[in-house]
């Protein structure tokens, strides 16, 4: 069952709880770096372990030595095994399909969009151009109304750019 953690986290909130465990899967160092950066200013409370492709993303959910996450992001395009062939297999394990999935690419091509939506992802967010947009993206993503985005996805709110999220959010 996926954790309540990842449920609205106000300021007061953030001091109390335990930190979200957090897996990025992310072949890239600099958009790892941006995405710690980003989190950590994002100021929620989390341990973030970090894998350089999707069969590493797997290995690691599958061991029973590992905690599992409470979400992954998984970048689209990875060498040795893709985000898509990833999520196939996450979502396809009785043990693995409750936790979040949160594609991320810089691709905002429909047929990405559609084939993740297909195959399982909660979310699909464009890579942020900024800094300041990768702030605020993440922090949309740990506000969002869990519960409702895993029991019945809404398309409408599956894709996540910085062109439409409010810097009011």
């Amino acid at each position: 069952m996926t954790s309540p953690k990842i449920a609205v986290l106000t300021s007061n909130e953030t001091e109390e709880k335990e930190p979200l465990k957090i897996i990025l899967a992310e072949d890239d160092k600099d958009d790892q770096e941006l995405f710690m950066e980003a989190l950590s200013a994002t100021k929620i409370p989390s341990e973030v372990t970090t894998v350089e492709n999707g069969a590493e993303l797997v290995k690691t959910l599958k061991d029973p030595a590992e905690p599992k996450p409470d979400i992954v992001f998984i970048d689209i395009n990875m060498p040795v095994k893709g985000g898509k062939q990833a999520l196939a297999e996450i979502k396809s394990d009785d043990e693995l399909k409750e936790i979040p999935a949160v594609m991320l690419s810089t691709s905002n091509h429909p047929n990405d969009i559609e084939e993740t939506f297909k195959k399982g992802a909660n979310l699909y967010i464009q890579k942020p151009s900024s800094f300041t947009g990768f702030i605020l993206i993440l922090k949309k993503v740990f506000m969002l109304h869990w519960t409702k985005a895993l029991i019945n996805p809404v398309k409408n709110i599956f894709f996540v750019s910085e062109k439409n999220i409010s810097h009011k959010d």
